[in-house]
């Protein structure tokens, strides 16, 4: 059986007593994890409960308390039919969200002018993540390596076929 709140509470202020020093035994957290504590469990149960933030007693549900089920193939109907109407709703509110959201996008697309495009430019540039400064020299070393590669290789290539055609001709 799963430990109560109040046993782990009383087992862990065993150990904290322990940890300092203390002359509890093993034998006394078991005992306070039976017998708690004045007002310990009760105070646990109402704060778990929600009747220590004021609530009334019949608005608290308890997490132990089973469910009651629907009886009758209305309950279970009207049940279905307030579970679709909250889906069509939803889907309802997530279209005139997305048309909301088109429509905006139709008004930024609109042209305007140079100085609108540079701001929009210049709002893009604000938005993108900047390598830090060691990628940033590597890819730089990368890219300036592989160019150089890149012409040496076609330089060789292109002596390579002026030497064939020179043979040739």
């Amino acid at each position: 059986m799963a430990k109560s709140r109040a046993q782990r509470k009383a087992e862990r202020r065993a150990r904290e007593a322990a940890a300092q020093g203390g002359v509890e035994s093993d034998s006394q957290a078991q005992h306070d994890t039976q017998v708690p504590k004045s007002g310990d469990i009760a105070e646990i149960e109402a704060v778990e409960a929600g009747i220590a933030a004021g609530a009334d007693e019949k608005d608290l549900e308890t997490p132990d308390a089973p469910k009651h089920g629907i009886s009758s193939k209305e309950e279970k109907r009207k049940a279905r039919q307030d579970e679709k109407r909250k889906k069509a709703e939803q889907k309802k509110h997530e279209e005139q969200q997305l048309a909301k959201r088109q429509k905006q996008a139709q008004t930024e697309r609109k042209r305007g002018g140079v100085i609108a495009f540079l701001s929009s430019c210049i709002a893009e540039l604000k938005r993108v993540q900047w390598p830090d400064r060691d990628t940033l020299i590597q890819a730089t070393a990368v890219t300036v390596v592989f160019v150089l590669v890149a012409a040496v290789y076609l330089g060789l290539l292109d002596l390579a076929f002026n030497w064939l055609v020179q043979r040739i001709i």
